[in-house]
């Protein structure tokens, strides 16, 4: 088989969305003639974690992990918290941001160039050097954010002139939270610059949606192709759809102040007062990290005797959770970028074949797929009577037992097809690459 190194922050014991890309392609690249050797990091500081995943590493498959110093645990101890989950950039959603925490966010937006992972670009391409001289490789694959592991990458392919793929999950200086980062100019200018070296010096550039593919293609002439994020069937077996009679509207994962569908709440309080046994019915599940801000709407629209609230729950029990609901809750961050956000839940909703209930703008990505594969209903924001008449429409089809997908399109989105693309790409870029 072919060889390709593969440098990725996120790998188990990582939990969350970001780990899910690298584990799956990383599991499914073997059938397609490659043999993935993982590069990543020893003492990772993730927003949670799932050792649960640990089990779906391929058992040989060689794992290369070194440590580096990670500013995480500098900043908790600088703001005097302890045991606190901390989000991408020092970034809080939750409160109100303390002087403290504005000095720690502009020293990671000024200091930390390109992320706070930065202290893991030097001493992982000193081990690699090392490493690829003995153990020479057929291409590089990194997958960022973190956009350290592109660096890496970069210096790699400058040594050793090998083809590097660069796979982003997220944009760099397109992301949703740049501009809270307070980043001087001087910042600005060379988080752009790393960009633009990173994107032209890349073989490939893969990307998770249109929108960023459009963006990245006016500023680099490198080909940009989008392999989306997806599911596993294999994650997905033996799953039921049990009917309690109650209208269960889900939520599952991360749910921050700027995801909160205020006119959700209030719509549904608005159906308590109106429809008769609504408020027996309604059941609002959520399962995760939960600001508070949202729980302090869902209490404001008197729906706190409606709300099931629990904590993280593992990936392998997740998908019940999600295949037992009514309607499946999904809520892009709204953000100037908010086109730009394609959150590996939509997928996961995807997989367990429930409706889904979306808000998103209009003519975004989440929008198009949920369309492409008729899996529910995307709303753009603040669209309260188009929301009203719809809840409605779904909650009379519930009763009358016909709330389900028809024939949902969702055979492109599993890991499996994915990889295969993925594969072609690896084979067309080494070819391309040796002419």
């Amino acid at each position: 088989m072919r060889r390709v190194l593969f440098i990725t922050y996120y790998w188990p014991p990582s939990g969350g969305s970001g780990v899910q890309r690298s584990l799956k392609f990383v599991k499914y690249l073997r059938s397609f003639g490659w043999h993935p050797v993982v590069f990543t990091i020893e003492n990772g500081e993730y927003p949670v974690y799932d050792y649960s995943l640990e089990k779906q590493v391929p058992d040989d498959i060689e794992v290369i992990k070194i440590s580096a110093w990670e500013p995480y645990k500098w900043y908790n101890s600088f703001i005097g918290g302890k045991g606190q989950q901390t989000h991408t950039g020092f970034i809080k959603h939750n409160k109100k941001e303390s002087l403290l925490e504005k000095i720690a966010v502009w020293i990671r937006g000024n200091l930390f160039i390109p992320d706070a992972r930065r202290f893991w670009i030097r001493p992982s391409v000193k081990y690699l050097n090392k490493y690829l001289r003995k153990n020479p490789v057929d291409i590089i694959f990194s997958s960022g954010p973190p956009h350290s592991a592109h660096i890496i990458a970069m210096r790699l392919k400058e040594k050793f002139s090998v083809p590097w793929i660069a796979d982003f999950r997220d944009p760099w200086t397109g992301v949703y939270y740049y501009q809270k980062l307070r980043l001087t100019k001087r910042a600005d200018r060379l988080n752009r610059k790393l960009e633009r070296d990173c994107l032209d010096m890349a073989s490939r550039v893969v990307v998770v949606g249109e929108t960023m593919k459009r963006d990245f293609e006016k500023i680099t002439e490198t080909p940009v192709h989008v392999i989306t994020n997806g599911f596993d069937p294999d994650d997905y077996k033996n799953l039921f759809h049990e009917k309690t009679g109650s209208f269960s509207i889900t939520y599952t994962g991360m749910f921050f102040r700027d995801q909160n569908p205020e006119e959700l709440w209030e719509v549904l309080r608005e159906m308590k007062n109106k429809i008769p046994g609504f408020e027996k019915d309604l059941e609002i599940r959520l399962t995760g990290c939960i600001d508070t801000t949202v729980l302090e709407s869902i209490k404001a629209n008197g729906l706190n005797q409606n709300l099931k609230l629990s904590g993280y729950i593992p990936r392998h029990e997740l998908a019940q959770v999600q295949a037992a609901a009514s309607l499946l809750l999904l809520s892009i961050n709204r953000v100037d970028n908010a086109s730009y956000i394609i959150t590996g839940k939509l997928f996961d909703y995807l997989a367990v074949k429930r409706p889904i209930l979306a808000f998103c703008p209009e003519g975004s990505d989440v929008e198009n797929i949920i369309k492409e594969s008729g899996a529910g209903w995307a709303l753009p924001f603040n669209q309260k009577g188009r929301l009203c008449n719809l809840l409605e429409d779904l909650y009379r089809r519930h009763k009358k037992g016909q709330l389900e997908l028809s024939e949902s399109k969702t055979h492109k989105f599993s890991r499996r097809e994915l990889t295969a693309s993925l594969s072609e790409l690896f084979e067309e870029t080494v070819s391309g690459y040796s002419e």
